[in-house]
Order: structure tokens, then sequence, then C-alpha cells
């Protein structure tokens, strides 16, 4: 009886999986809420998550994360080989895939677009494909690239958004003397190689994709992707009219829900609740600059970074901030991350230790200094002001400085921030991109903060040609050590991926690195 009823459990599972393939509905324009705007759509020069997320809709690249974010997948290469000797990698390119203005993606297009990422003053992550010495074609499909020493991340690397592959004639005919300006002009109009095109954008308000009619995905019903006509992404920064518009049916979707509404909107009878597995870590990034507007900066003191440090209750910022459902960071890697070590949180809370290294660095009496906030971005008001209660015990008196996004971006990149709140998401299956932005100086000075440290440069500088894992993970433990001790933030968390999506809509995803997957999405109509 239990075979036979198994039997027929295993069969109905079966037929419910055949005919989800025919389930699918086509059609229809998903309205999804985003905190903030884009800044800049070129793949290759910009460091935001805000570009990064929209840009993965727009441009494929030769592999693709897996879902879970661990691997590599077929994208615009159905196979790939790296040689024996780690020099040089084979690729082959499928067949008949078009840009979407209907032009076809060719070996050219794709040797222009590696050698744009990899050129070593395009862009922050060009040491992404540093190692690529030249891409050559041997004939329409094949594609090599040589390489100019072992790199144990290139196939990874192979994924990243700033590797799309771009029409080079396009791109090159447009207005500009240089490439950044050419990159700016084409950015208004791309032509893309993935699943949706640029339609307009009212810039802070509205951008609008348009599914590429061109892509080579295919769907469950054996036609074309992607499913939906386009995605119309409306701009609104605040968390609470975010909500209250998914709450009244305006959008289908909606990204960066506060942890403290996630339990709510678990129960609403329209809504899907969805914690995707994530790499996202939550910290406070700390200039060290010897001065700030011409005034000595208390942050340039390691005494002064520690205390703040050791008078940050970490479990009590998650409890206020994420109910329950953050976990402190042993690393300034996720633990999602590879080669994360660490299995204790840092800096665990100790107000007397942070009393005493204050006046060991001279600042017993404490000090006045400010943080940049998002502003309507609750979960982030909540840190600042659980901060400003917690930093108040050991003198430091924190002005919340509310801004919007590009402001903020702005002082942060010209290094004229004091402090600031932030999340990082990792966008590869690898530890060099995380800590070329955090630790590697020639970078972009760790985190736009001023802090250097000549053997972490070194490590980090050998840790991109070891193929050796063993040595390479040891390379990264060092790391670690390094920057956990005396780096320049203050580490809060890691959590899940909060998206609320209305029940109507089916197969969006939000894989660990980051990349908002639409191309499978579909509405019931």
């Amino acid at each position: 009886m239990k075979t036979i009823a198994k039997a027929a459990l295993v069969a109905a599972l079966l037929v419910g999986t055949s005919a989800s393939a025919y389930a699918v509905e086509r059609g229809g324009t998903m309205t999804y809420g985003r905190y903030a705007d884009s800044l800049f759509l070129d793949p290759v020069l910009n460091d935001a998550n805000v570009d990064i997320w929209i840009l993965s809709n727009l441009y494929d690249t030769l592999l693709l994360p897996t879902d879970d974010g661990k691997g590599v997948q077929a994208g615009l290469a159905t196979a790939w080989k790296v040689a024996d000797d780690g020099l040089s990698v084979t690729l082959t390119l499928r067949d008949g895939i078009k840009f979407s203005d209907g032009s076809p993606i060719t070996a050219e297009d794709v040797s222009w677009s590696l050698k744009r990422a990899a050129k070593a003053d395009n862009g922050i992550w060009n040491f992404i494909v540093g190692s690529v010495g030249d891409v050559t074609a041997s004939d329409a499909k094949t594609i090599v690239l040589k390489l100019k020493h072992p790199d144990p991340a290139i196939l990874t690397a192979l994924t990243v958004f700033n590797t799309g592959i771009m029409p080079e004639k396009a791109f090159e005919a447009s207005a500009g003397a240089t490439d950044a300006e050419k990159a700016k002009a084409f950015a208004e109009h791309p032509i893309s190689s993935g699943p949706f095109v640029l339609q307009s954008w009212d810039r802070g308000s509205t951008m609008k994709l348009t599914r590429n009619p061109n892509y080579w995905g295919v769907g469950e019903d054996g036609k074309p992707l992607p499913y939906l006509d386009g995605i119309t992404f409306e701009v609104i920064p605040d968390d609470a009219t975010r909500i209250l518009k998914l709450n009244s049916g305006e959008l289908d979707g909606a990204e960066f829900i506060p942890y403290s509404r996630v339990d709510e909107l678990k129960s609403a009878s329209n809504l899907d609740m969805k914690l995707f597995p994530s790499t996202r870590v939550e910290y406070i990034t700390l200039n060290v600059r010897p001065q700030l507007g011409g005034k000595d900066n208390p942050m340039s003191n390691p005494k002064v970074r520690q205390a703040l440090n050791y008078a940050t209750n970490k479990d009590a910022i998650i409890q206020i901030v994420t109910h329950g459902v953050g976990t402190p960071m042993t690393s300034y890697m996720s633990t999602a991350t590879p080669l994360h070590t660490g299995n204790k949180p840092l800096f665990p809370y100790d107000l007397e230790r942070a009393k005493g290294l204050m006046k060991d660095a001279g600042f017993a009496s404490g000090f006045s200094t400010s943080i940049l906030v998002l502003a309507g971005n609750q979960d982030e008001v909540g840190i600042a002001t659980a901060l400003q209660q917690m930093w108040a015990q050991i003198g430091v008196k924190l002005d919340l400085q509310q801004v919007d996004n590009p402001s903020r971006t702005q002082q942060y990149r010209d290094g004229t921030f004091t402090m600031r709140e932030a999340a990082w998401t990792d966008d590869i299956a690898d530890p060099n991109e995380i800590t070329s932005y955090f630790v590697y100086s020639p970078t972009i000075g760790a985190l736009h903060t001023g802090w250097k440290n000549d053997e972490a440069d070194k490590l980090f500088d050998a840790s991109q040609k070891e193929i050796d894992a063993t040595k390479r993970a040891a390379q990264y433990t060092r790391i670690q050590e390094i920057y956990n001790a005396d780096g320049p933030i203050v580490p809060l968390y890691e959590t899940p991926y909060p998206v609320a999506l209305n029940k109507k809509v089916h197969g969006f995803l939000q894989i660990p690195l980051g990349n908002n997957i639409f191309s499978k999405t579909w509405l019931d109509k």
C-alpha cells in the first residue's frame, strides 16, 4: 500500500512538473520598486549596485553565474576550457547570437569588450580580468584568451558585469573623443546583449526596460525569453511609501524591505515575502585620513576605530534592525564568500575596553563626528540611531546627516565623507573583488577611506596569480587577519536579501551575488 501511494505521489509530481512547463504566461509589464536610481549604465566605468543590478539585465557575459552564485554556466559561450598550463582559455560562442538591434554578436565584439574591461585605466574592476594579455579569434565562433599569468579566478571573472559583451562598432561610433565620453553617449541609448533593452529613463523617477526581441535564451514553453514585455522600475527611496504601493498593488515587487516589516508582509494575503540567500554584509565605513576639512581626524587612530567597534553592541543592532534575521560578521567578507575564514564575531561588545582604548588614544572625553545616512531608509536610520546611543557611552557625539544616494555617493568617491553606512554584495564567486575594494589600496584607497597596509597589498597581488589552492587560502587568511584587526570599518552583520513580490509574480530570482534575474519572470494575467 505504501509502495502504491509513493508511486502515485511520484506520478503526480511528474505530471505537475510537466504541466508547469505550459503554465507560464507571456506578456505584461512588471513594476518594481527600487530604493535608489541608477547612476551610469556602462558595464566598465561604474562601481555601484544600483547600476550593476540593472546592467546584468542589459548585457550578457560569456559565462553566467549559477543560481546558487557558486559556479558558472553557459552564457553567450556554450563551452570553455582552461589550458593545462593555465595560460589560455578557449571558449565557443553560441550559434546565431545577436544584439538587440539585430546585428550579430561577433568574435570581434567579444575581443573588444574584454580588452576594454581589462584596460588599465578603464574603471576600478579591470583587475578582475587583469590577467588577460590578449583576446583572439581562431574562427568566427572560437575565442581564445591569452593570459599573462595563470589566474585562479578567470572563469568566474567571465561572469562579472564588467565583462558584459557590447557592440564595438556602435560604441566607437558614439559621440566623444575618449572612452568615457563615448560610454556616456552610448549609455543613453544602449544596444543590449542581455534579455532586456533600455526603453526610457526619467532620472530619479522611472526607468523602463523592454524585452530584447533577439535574445538567445529559450523559455519553458520553447519560445524566446524573456517572458515579460518589459519592466518598469519606480524609484521610491522611502521604505514606507514603497511598501504602501506594494500593498495597494501599484508595485508588483519591491527591494530592500526593512527587516522590521518582514513578518508583517509574510502574513499579507496578496504578497510573497522572500529572503533570498546572499553574500550581503552591512558595515560602517570610516574615513581614516589624518585630516578632514583641515581638521585632525580621530578615525585615523587605530585605537579609536577599535574603540568604536567594541562600543558597538552588534547583537543588539541585529535584534533592533533585522529582528534577528542577521548574523554577526566574522570577517569583512561574508561567510558565503569563498576562502572566508573566521568563526567568531569580530569585536564582541566590551564597553570598558572601548573606554580604555579611547583614553589610550587621547580621547577620554570623546569627540563629535557625523555619519551619512540614506534618507527614508528605515534600517539605516535604525542603525545610526542605535550607534548614536551606544557611542555616547564613550563620549562620541554622533550627528546623523540624512542625504540622498547621489549626494552620499559623491562625498564617498571624493573621500570627503567622515563616515557612512554601507552594504556590500559580491559580484563574483571569489574573494578577489571584495578584497580589492575593501583592502587593496591601489583600487579605490580601501573603500575611499585612505587606509593602506603594505603587507595586505602584496598578499593580494600574489593571490591574483596563485593557482595552488592551499597557498592562496593561506594568503587570504592573512589578509583577513590584517584587515579585521585594523581596517577602516565597523562590521555589523550579514543578511539575506529581503524582496517582496505580489503573488501574481513567478520566476523572479535574486542570486547570492545580488543579480536580479528577470529573464524568467512572468505574471499571472
